[in-house]
């Protein structure tokens, strides 16, 4: 079955950076695109960023643009997700998703999906 494994969350300060992994296990890495997304507290989960199966493109979505980068390792079967100048509006749980075919900025298109991480960015 299909694992998806996030790390590297925690409290930064506002301007702070974090870099989010993801492991995946359980079927071939480079056969998934691989998507970002995250829920704050109240809120419906919303996409951040996504990455092609090559790794060849990316997407973000607006709030984290110029900030953010993802990026994947194939052979580490493992995609990242660096944050820079981090926003108190960033503080949510991060989940990382794994989609069986083309990128996709769509929650719903996603079939696998890993526990989340929390990212808590204070003032």
């Amino acid at each position: 079955q299909v694992q998806l494994v996030e790390s590297g969350g925690g409290l930064v300060q506002a301007g702070g950076s974090l870099r989010l992994s993801c492991l995946v296990s359980g079927r071939t890495f480079s056969s998934f695109a691989m998507g970002w997304f995250r829920q704050a507290p109240g809120k419906e989960r919303e996409f951040v960023a996504a990455i092609r199966r090559s790794g060849g493109s990316t997407y973000y979505a607006d709030p984290v643009k110029g900030r953010f980068t993802i990026t994947r390792d194939n052979a580490k079967n493992t995609v990242y997700l660096q944050m820079n100048s981090l926003k108190p509006e960033d503080t949510a749980v991060y989940y990382c998703a794994a989609r069986a075919a083309g990128v996709s900025m769509k929650r719903i298109e996603y079939n696998y999906w890993g526990q989340g991480t929390q990212v808590t960015v204070s003032s």
